[in-house]
């Protein structure tokens, strides 16, 4: 009894503190911002009570119905349904972090141009083959090393992690501040009228979605906390809804600050690659500290990339490849070296990252603009895997009577089934109208298609592929 004690020490303040850290940070708030300007704070707002608040209960549901599955999304679907489609959600979960890792490079290379050069020129003045080359490179020697066992940089992910987290914060008290304390001019005009912040439900409204949704996304992450919770039906609802409080707190005043700070009304078009590093300049300058809140950024950020980047190459493919079912993945790709590393899952990595760093610079000129397009299709892939989260979530429901759970988010099944459905149409919407381009057709149609292309192709091939293992070891299986 003393060890069962001892293991449920958590309080709903702890799950809201893990899962904020896990779930949150200000590259959230810029991006959005990037998009939609001031509206975005409307838009929070839609999207944490429409959206945000019953995925994190159903993730609390499902953590508490299956908590000794090690697989995360994939075990769920295993229990509520069958392997293939455990299989398929194994395979979605690690295929949507390709176009992660291929624009992690970029990421790295902003940060240190920012701390060596102390200005965004980076973006804006190399060429996107360059860059693309320079990002190919940097993969290749983090793909080598991965492979060689140096899979994690847990302390230095851990302390720049941490270190995002308390500057996020920062930016959020002193950009608000900055005109009471420093005098310093407010950039967007008439903050104080309702209508600025009243979004156009339009058509290009619409296809700006799909960021709010892989901003809000990844709360899956903390259903194994479930079972550590003490007396989880009543404390871990209320931590999550803690959470929705924070990550909305902080999205809502981070938008406040970014429109203190740069003119909503004419955002730069470099926004999303730059904008946080200009935000800490100027409010370096406001505070009078120069550029040293900039440079502290850049370098937390570049250690929290590098570290996201070594365990996104290796941990998404062990929760593909450590369980495989035989029926659905090759022995070939199951493989592993003397030191238990997948060769060949690595190679397939490689190739496919390859194909998407190099593909898009063909068509895309302009490192600013491959930045953004990369950032937006991460914005349309990654959420696919949260689909598979909501359809357990439904499959539960069907079969609500034959699983116990300490913690039910609703105890009807039909309407349990229902809100899993609008999440899942809600993200599956978000995704397919996210495919359209951020950039002006009339400025280059082609370029415009060219990034529709791909849009449309680049989910479609990746979530594909995945049809081709199961085929590949029914004919091995026959064989033998």
């Amino acid at each position: 009894m003393a060890e069962q004690k001892d293991s449920k020490q958590l309080f709903w303040y702890n799950i809201a503190l893990l899962a904020f850290v896990a779930v949150w940070g200000l590259g959230n708030v810029v991006n959005n911002f990037a998009q939609e300007g001031l509206v975005v704070v409307v838009s929070w707002i839609l999207i944490m009570v429409l959206y945000f608040v019953p995925y994190t209960l159903m993730v609390g549901q499902m953590g508490a119905t299956f908590k000794d599955a090690e697989g995360g999304v994939s075990s769920w679907i295993k229990e509520v349904s069958t392997k293939r489609l455990a299989y398929f959600a194994a395979w979605t979960y690690w295929v949507v972090h390709i176009p992660y890792l291929a624009q992690k490079p970029q990421a790295i290379m902003i940060a240190l141009s920012w701390f060596f050069s102390g200005n965004g020129n980076f973006v804006n003045v190399t060429s996107s083959m360059i860059v693309q080359a320079l990002s190919l490179v940097i993969f290749l020697i983090f793909l080598f090393l991965a492979s060689r066992g140096i899979t994690t940089l847990n302390r230095i992910g851990s302390i720049a992690g941490m270190s995002m987290f308390v500057m996020s914060i920062l930016f959020i008290i002193l950009g608000l501040s900055a005109p009471a304390m420093t005098g310093s001019s407010i950039a967007t005009a008439n903050m104080n009228h309702i209508s600025t912040y009243i979004p156009k439900f339009d058509f290009k409204y619409f296809t700006t979605i799909s960021m709010l949704v892989f901003a809000v996304g990844g709360a899956e992450k903390i259903s194994p906390y479930v079972n550590k919770t003490k007396n989880p039906a009543k404390n871990f609802p209320k931590g999550m809804i803690a959470l929705a409080i924070m990550v909305a707190v902080s999205a809502i005043m981070g938008s406040f600050a970014m429109g203190m700070i740069f003119d909503a009304k004419h955002i730069p078009s470099d926004l999303m690659a730059n904008g946080a590093y200009v935000a800490f300049q100027r409010l370096g300058k406001f505070y009078h500290v120069g550029n040293i809140l900039m440079y502290v950024y850049a370098i937390a950020n570049a250690m929290a990339s590098i570290a996201a980047f070594a365990v996104s190459i290796d941990a998404p493919l062990r929760i593909l490849l450590d369980d495989a079912d035989p029926q659905f993945v090759p022995a070939a790709l199951r493989k592993k070296n003397a030191d238990g590393v997948p060769v060949n899952g690595y190679k397939l990595t490689g190739v496919l990252v390859g194909i998407i760093i190099i593909i898009p610079a063909l068509g895309i000129g302009g490192t600013n603009t491959l930045y953004n397009w990369l950032l937006n299709l991460n914005s349309v892939v990654m959420p696919l895997r949260y689909l598979w989260v909501f359809l357990a979530f439904m499959l539960l429901n069907k079969h609500l009577d034959k699983f116990h759970s300490d913690y039910m988010f609703v105890k009807n099944s039909k309407l349990g089934f229902g809100i899993g459905l609008w999440c899942f149409l809600f993200t599956a919407f978000a995704c397919v109208l996210g495919m359209v381009p951020k950039i002006a057709y009339a400025t280059s149609p082609t370029e415009w298609w060219f990034q529709l292309a791909l849009n449309i192709v680049m989910p479609i091939f990746l979530i594909s592929l995945g049809l081709i293992l199961p085929a590949l070891a029914r004919r091995q299986n026959r064989e033998l």
